[in-house]
């Protein structure tokens, strides 16, 4: 039974991730991205301290500081720069279906840091997907929402290396420090980088009811609520199974598009996309070592 409430709780968490690119959108029609990413680090930051007893049980090591440095220079900072100018370049179904690269590259960084192996078969995966990747975004065409999808697609592709560098320092990290530890770090870190940028550079006085309602539901419901529930799947099934759902990102993120964003793909980008997601299937295949999902956390969208 409880195996069977940890993967209702993993799909609505992949779907509560994939809304982020919905709300991001909806938002970016009334705010610059960052006072957007700046919302939604201080409503992560402020749900966060409810849980600021469990927040401080940690084991510091020396020399950690440069790890941690790393982690959050990877994510929030350098991760939501790209994904909020990728957003603003290409479809928020497009920029999903890029998600589906994270535990490839994940794998790749993985086996030159930490000397994981990495199949061969799941290597011709990673080539099959970034082709399918590259499909997509040339046959993109430029409009109100997506002026220039190839570059957008490259930025939101800069941004899953972001989190493959996040995931590996949060693995490393992950004997001495909780997840809730790790992820109310990246809201804190995000709050203090990106509110000063905001207030200098955005517009983040003005009142519109539709974005600040986008911003909490990024801040309050995809960081926080997203999170509790994946981090619940779990602690009752194998982390390399909960990894798997991950590809639920992409798919869903081209509904919700099509549903609330009226985003149409051309027949040319839904073959892309299908070729996108065979490379990731294949690459879940597992032959001798360790399949990638087994090197990949929980994406920070």
């Amino acid at each position: 039974m409880k195996g069977r409430i940890a993967e209702i709780a993993l799909v609505v968490a992949m779907l509560l991730w994939a809304s982020s690119f919905i709300a991001l959108k909806i938002a970016f029609q009334s705010y610059d991205p960052w006072t957007v990413i700046a919302g939604r680090m201080v409503v992560a930051s402020v749900c966060f301290l409810c849980f600021w007893r469990k927040l401080l049980k940690f084991h510091y090591q020396s020399g950690d500081w440069k790890l941690l440095l790393l982690l959050v220079a990877a994510e929030p900072c350098l991760y939501f720069i790209f994904e909020a100018l990728a957003l603003q370049y290409t479809t928020a179904g497009q920029a999903g279906m890029i998600t589906s690269l994270a535990p490839l590259l994940t794998a790749v960084i993985a086996f030159f840091v930490l000397k994981e192996k990495i199949s061969k078969i799941a290597s011709l995966g990673l080539g099959i997907a970034i082709i399918g990747v590259l499909v997509l975004g040339s046959e993109g065409h430029s409009s109100e929402t997506a002026p220039n999808p190839m570059l957008g697609n490259s930025l939101e592709f800069l941004a899953m290396l972001c989190a493959a560098v996040f995931s590996i320092c949060l693995k490393i990290l992950s004997e001495r420090y909780s997840a809730l530890t790790m992820t109310a770090l990246m809201s804190f870190t995000g709050m203090l980088f990106f509110t000063p940028i905001a207030l200098l550079q955005g517009n983040a006085w003005s009142w519109d009811a539709q974005g600040l309602t986008a911003i909490v539901f990024l801040g309050g419901f995809v960081t926080i609520g997203a999170y509790l529930l994946y981090n619940y799947a779990i602690s009752h099934m194998p982390v390399t199974r909960a990894a798997g759902f991950i590809n639920l990102i992409p798919v869903f993120t081209l509904v919700l598009a099509y549903l609330i964003l009226d985003e149409r793909l051309s027949p040319m980008q839904i073959g892309a996309c299908a070729i996108v997601m065979f490379g990731v299937g294949l690459s879940q295949f597992k032959s001798k070592g360790e399949t990638p999902a087994q090197a990949f956390a929980e994406p920070e969208n």
